[in-house]
């Protein structure tokens, strides 16, 4: 078996079977060569795949909507869209790491390498007078350390971060609930505009989708996936910036937030955090103390085995790289058994040149 890259229109099409999704579309190809042998493979073979069970089988098996993987990339190009696979190599990494990262993203404004250096700031849609200042100041402080800034272009704090990104002269990304084609909410239809000139507008949505309710939360996963941490600048207690920060926490990522007046709802939510472990902000230079190591690790080149080791820990860590593998597909890929190929990746991960992730997925540090 050879790795193939997908063909866009191969993924559009599997997006379109129910309960398929971006995880299971990844193992899929981890183990078939392309869409054709994914849709002849027989139900047992296909349930063989982790994630896969007799009724998504079935699923798959009646295959996707032709029309709507079609009509997508007529709207693709309508709309000027970008696209970036998970397999190209500008994927950016930080995102690429999460359990469940995208297999495409829909973009306007090109993938920078600068994206790898960002932080995500989110918050309450309606902030008072000190969380509009303080996210200012400290967003300006980020793009003075040459930050990229995150965020969901959502009334308030969000639409805050972006506009003092631009005006500061850096580079910021807007994560949307909806397709990249659509502005919402309407009234930032000039941040809209502006963002893909000064970073990216980035969704995971097809074209056309609009903004509904269930398509934000999911989002989230994404807004802090991409960064180094996530700030909270003011959140009430149920507010759906929380969302992005128990992402931040689950993605082993760093949690920051404002502490605020603890009679104010707005704060409720920010002084919670704090209580549970996130990092109490007063200053830029709290953050930047927090993630200079976690930067330096995304940044790291590649590094030389000690001589020590043997032809199989070698082997396993050629195979692997920044995207995750899973261990079935390392296992059929070095022809060992699965338990040789375990106790070479967990001499690997004791030394630091490995790193498990969710589901049996592994990576190269």
């Amino acid at each position: 078996m050879t790795d193939r890259t997908p063909q866009l229109y191969d993924l559009l099409y599997l997006l379109t079977i129910p309960n398929i999704g971006p995880g299971r579309i990844r193992k899929l190809f981890q183990v078939f060569d392309s869409v054709e042998a994914i849709l002849k493979a027989p139900v047992q073979q296909l349930i063989r795949v982790e994630g896969i069970d007799y009724k998504l089988a079935g699923q798959i098996k009646s295959g996707g909507d032709e029309k709507t993987a079609r009509d997508q990339l007529s709207l693709i190009e309508k709309h000027k869209v970008q696209y970036t696979t998970i397999w190209d190599k500008r994927y950016p990494t930080l995102l690429k790491r999460i359990s469940d990262p995208p297999v495409v993203l829909f973009h306007k404004g090109d993938i920078l390498p600068e994206f790898d250096k960002s932080i995500s700031v989110v918050g309450t849609r309606t902030p008072s007078n000190y969380g509009r200042v303080i996210a200012q100041d400290i967003v300006r402080g980020l793009v003075d350390r040459d930050i990229c800034i995150i965020s969901g272009l959502a009334r308030g704090v969000d639409s805050i971060a972006h506009h003092t990104a631009i005006q500061s002269g850096g580079k910021t990304v807007a994560v949307l609930g909806c397709g990249v084609d659509r502005c919402y909410p309407p009234e930032n239809k000039k941040l809209f505009e502006d963002i893909p000139q000064h970073g990216a507008i980035i969704s995971e949505y097809f074209i056309g989708t609009g903004p509904d309710a269930a398509n934000f939360p999911k989002r989230n996963r994404i807004i802090s996936g991409l960064s180094l941490g996530t700030l909270v600048v003011e959140a009430g207690d149920r507010s759906g910036a929380l969302i992005s920060a128990l992402f931040a926490l689950n993605q082993d990522r760093e949690v920051f937030a404002i502490p605020g007046n603890i009679n104010s709802p707005k704060s409720q939510g920010t002084n919670r955090l704090i209580k549970q472990g996130a990092k109490l902000v007063q200053s830029v230079e709290d953050i930047l103390e927090e993630i200079g190591e976690a930067q330096s690790k995304v940044q790291a080149k590649p590094r030389e085995l000690p001589d020590h080791l043997g032809a199989l820990e070698k082997n396993i860590y050629q195979a692997l790289s920044n995207e995750p593998k899973h261990i079935d597909r390392l296992v059929m890929e070095l022809k060992e058994s699965p338990a040789t190929v375990l106790a070479g990746l967990l001499n690997l991960e004791l030394l630091g040149f490995v790193q498990q992730l969710v589901g049996k997925m592994f990576v190269r540090l």
